[in-house]
């Protein structure tokens, strides 16, 4: 069966986009067909995947000018494909404005895609506007990444706050899939505490594997690679394969 995940966080800085692309490819190296939805106009997962964001893309496919099959590209790692995203996309936040039934356009072009698919990831911008409304209203379940500091833990309140509304308001399937600890460094008191804190709180929904600070993660997205095709032996790549792993099994 399909599934659709949201990867999401109304605090900028977080992983999201990090997450997306490597989970993502550490999906698809464990043989599953995945679709990448880069729902962000600044279009970091795309270029991340060293795709140019010439149309068609994400903005054209919302606004009914194409079908999402035309805006379908190849990332050039296989299992993995892309709807990329461009500047127009951020038209969607004023002209959606009234009209009816434009938060389910996502879920209803995802409706039409490939029915191969395993898994589609929608890579949401850090906000709380029509784009993550809409990526919420198609998605199933929601991978919520946490940078270990601080005042991430205010923000994961408000956002487990938000999906009680949408769930209240227009999508009764979504879930909370996991909290995912990012940029974690083990020899800091403040990671550990972050961490401890958050496994308190929400116990078996915050998922075992850590992605740490890691030079390569980071340096991936400019050589329009991700980390699994950078440098397959390092932390990053090791963690991202981890959670592919773990989150599968929780979906058995």
């Amino acid at each position: 069966m399909r599934t659709v995940l949201a990867i999401t966080n109304q605090k900028g800085g977080v992983g999201k986009t990090t997450t997306a692309i490597n989970l993502g490819a550490a999906l698809a190296a464990l043989e599953k067909r995945v679709l990448l939805v880069d729902c962000d106009p600044q279009g970091n997962a795309t270029r991340g995947l060293g795709v140019e964001p010439a149309p068609p893309h994400l903005y054209h496919v919302l606004s009914g000018q194409v079908p999402i099959a035309e805006a379908i590209r190849e990332s050039g790692f296989p299992n993995l494909r892309l709807v990329p995203a461009g500047r127009d996309l951020v038209g969607v936040e004023v002209e959606f404005v009234g009209l009816d039934g434009w938060q389910y356009r996502l879920r209803k072009a995802l409706a039409s895609v490939d029915a191969e698919l395993d898994v589609i990831l929608l890579d949401c911008p850090p906000s709380l506007g029509h784009l993550t409304v809409l990526a919420l209203a198609a998605a199933e379940r929601v991978v919520v990444p946490m940078q270990c500091e601080y005042f991430a833990l205010e923000g994961i309140s408000a956002l487990v706050e938000t999906l009680g509304r949408v769930r209240g308001g227009f999508n009764p399937r979504l879930a909370l899939g996991g909290i995912l600890l990012t940029m974690h460094d083990e020899r800091t008191n403040l990671s550990r505490e972050v961490s401890d804190e958050v496994r308190r709180h929400f116990g078996s929904r915050v998922f075992e594997t850590v992605v740490p600070r890691n030079v390569r993660l980071a340096e991936a997205p400019s050589h329009g690679q991700p980390i699994l095709q950078y440098d397959i032996k390092s932390r990053g790549a090791e963690a991202y394969l981890a959670l592919a792993r773990e989150l599968l099994g929780r979906a058995a």
